[in-house]
């Protein structure tokens, strides 16, 4: 049952673990003498994962429909590459607290944007004062986690 407390404890969750991520993924660059090393090791993993939930929710009948799908639809890896590869390049300069700061002011920015678009079908989100001063708010706690 998906409901929207759960939906935001859920989210809360996984932003813990995309904290926890950015150091873990570091210290194995680190270990094995690599970022980018390290990133494909992260992605091999979390494939070998998800390849093993798909299997055992009996759907892994919808991988290869995969093929024809837009080409732009397939650039959520791309951009998975590069969340992944920029934080491992940042991290040891700016450190864990900066480094996921300025990804969340990056990804509310970005979200105002897509919600005030609608793209790919979402649902239109006015941007609105208050969703302005979120974006602000975070902004100013970037600032004030570097300077």
């Amino acid at each position: 049952m998906n409901t929207p407390i759960l939906a935001l404890i859920v989210v809360a969750i996984a932003g813990a673990a995309v904290a926890l991520q950015t150091p873990i993924n570091a210290a194995l660059g680190r270990n094995i003498g690599s970022g980018v090393a390290a990133a494909a090791v992260s992605f091999g993993v979390g494939f070998a994962i998800l390849l093993a939930v798909l299997l055992l929710r009996g759907e892994l009948g919808a991988l290869p429909r995969a093929a024809s799908a837009s080409p732009v639809l397939l650039l959520g890896g791309v951009l998975g590459a590069f969340y992944v590869w920029s934080v491992l390049w940042a991290i040891p300069t700016l450190g864990a607290l900066t480094v996921i700061s300025a990804l969340i002011l990056g990804q509310l920015s970005a979200a105002l944007v897509i919600d005030a678009t609608g793209l790919l079908g979402l649902t239109v989100q006015a941007i609105t004062p208050t969703r302005i001063a979120a974006a602000a708010l975070v902004a100013a706690g970037l600032v004030l986690s570097r300077f």
